[in-house]
């Protein structure tokens, strides 16, 4: 539950924001971590020191379901010389630290990242004669905030959020979401680490498709070139009914030809998957890998996790050199600038690494194994072996509903424990594949009914038998299954 009300109106859970002039004693009240970037709003919107605020009734550190405590909204003019409409630009509070006391955030430092180090912005365009800003993209971001507070898994610039609805609830075809920085909100220091501000930018489909299957940051360049898409300032506008392609076809050119150049960025996603060892009789429990496992399952252990999570965390990012992390790693402390290096991994807990050690956990290497998708999973296999592997690269899926992953790696990634020799290898519920160009070419063109979803009809599997390789294309519900 949410309520809206000015932010200078006084209300039971936050003071109103202060200004410049603000008395001492009072800004000795404010939290600071608040204060902090209320002064980078001040500094953009001099002339609105009390707009219109979405704020939790429930603070989530008192048990509430919203992670931000505070969406302000401000009315920004734009720039007409510039082409740049007048839009509502939204301003989270709460992905940072505010506080400063660990009711919510663990302090790390001040020279890192505050929180999650980052905020999350908005900017939507304002339609003729609005007089107040829809209320609904406040929502919006306590549902991504909800994501990262939940996986911990942190945003970049770059990456995209697959929404698979209308953001708005409308029946707009803008229904997905990519991040950038705000163009214009700069990093604020604050007592408790920097906060920088990722601005959500609304896609239609076919623009997120562009985006997997090249990079997320190309998508956005080509978006800030056509004013009804976005424009400079990357203007959301529910109301657009045309993809950028459609717009101007030559763009699709651009995509094209940077695909073939450059390959895929998207080096990972959560999905829903599976995979069996097919080597060993299924009741050889403890040498077999099975989804469908009764009894307690093992788990990743904190190293693979980091590891893999460091994929999954950057999900757009080019690779000068494909390595994967060597297995015995330790974690490096500032892996990125977004993330407290303390902070622990989602999937690792204490049981986690009780189950099985992670130095007693052996590489095994596999005979045969039989991988498994749901739909939408499926569909990017193609990019993962075109975008991916072609351009010696590596692609991870992380199951949501098991604690197992698949990484297919190419013979140009260092640091895999699958090889030429032994393509199919598994560290506990890790497993990789190692694919040549040659079986990758095959695969291609064995996979190509998987880019028509419209003639797919599920369940559907391919199989190289002289390869022991088999995939199989599954409905959401096996995945959903308590036996998985």
């Amino acid at each position: 539950m949410a309520e809206l009300r000015p932010s200078g109106a006084p209300g039971p859970t936050a003071p109103p924001a202060p200004g410049p002039s603000a008395p001492p004693a009072f800004a000795s009240l404010f939290p600071p971590g608040l204060h902090a970037i209320y002064g980078e709003c001040r500094r953009l919107y001099p002339d609105q020191p009390n707009p219109l605020q979405v704020t939790a009734i429930v603070k989530y550190w008192l048990g509430g379901p919203d992670p931000l405590d505070y969406v302000s909204m401000y009315r920004n003019m734009g720039s007409p010389s510039a082409n740049i409409p007048e839009h509502w630009h939204y301003i989270s509070f709460g992905l940072s630290d505010l506080y400063g006391d660990s009711r919510v955030h663990e302090f790390t430092g001040t020279e890192g990242p505050s929180g999650f180090g980052f905020e999350l912005t908005f900017r939507l365009k304002r339609e003729t004669g609005e007089s107040a800003p829809p209320t609904w993209p406040a929502e919006l971001m306590q549902g991504l905030a909800r994501y990262v507070f939940q996986s911990e898994n942190t945003f970049c610039s770059g990456d995209h959020v697959s929404w698979h609805s209308p953001l708005d609830n409308s029946e707009s075809r803008i229904q997905h979401m990519l991040l950038t920085e705000d163009p214009q909100m700069q990093p604020v220091q604050t007592p408790f680490g920097v906060v920088t501000f990722l601005q959500i930018v609304g896609v239609c489909t076919e623009e997120l498709h562009s985006a997997q299957q090249w990079n997320g940051q190309g998508i956005l360049e080509l978006l800030r070139t056509v004013p009804v898409a976005g424009g400079p300032w990357l203007i959301t506008d529910m109301r657009r009914g045309e993809t950028i392609f459609e717009i101007d076809p030559h763009l699709q050119e651009r995509v094209d030809k940077g695909i073939e150049t450059d390959g895929s960025n998207l080096s990972g996603v959560s999905a829903k998957c599976a995979w069996d060892d097919l080597s060993r009789p299924p009741e050889d429990d403890e040498d077999s890998r099975s989804i469908c496992i009764g009894t307690q399952p093992r788990r990743l252990s904190g190293k693979d996790t980091e590891q893999i999570r460091e994929t999954l965390r950057r999900g757009l990012e080019i690779n000068s050199k494909p390595v994967l992390p060597p297995i015995n790693s330790q974690r490096q402390n500032g892996l990125t600038h977004d993330r407290a290096s303390s902070r622990k991994d989602s999937l690792e807990s204490d049981s986690s690494t009780a189950i099985i050690p992670h130095e007693l956990i052996r590489t095994r290497q596999l005979e045969s194994v039989h991988l498994k998708f749901n739909q939408e999973s499926g569909a990017l296999i193609p990019l993962c072996l075109r975008g991916r592997l072609l351009h010696g690269r590596h692609f991870t899926y992380k199951s949501i509903t098991g604690d197992m992953a698949i990484t297919f790696v190419s013979t140009g990634v260092e640091g895999a424990f699958a090889t030429e020799e032994h393509p199919y290898a598994a560290h506990g519920p890790w497993l990789q594949i190692l694919l040549t160009e040659e079986f990758v070419e095959k695969m291609l063109e064995d996979l190509e009914d998987l880019t028509s979803p419209e003639e797919f009809k599920l369940p559907k599997e391919y199989s190289w038998p002289e390869k022991k390789l088999k995939v199989s294309i599954l409905p959401d519900v096996v995945f959903d299954s308590p036996l998985h």
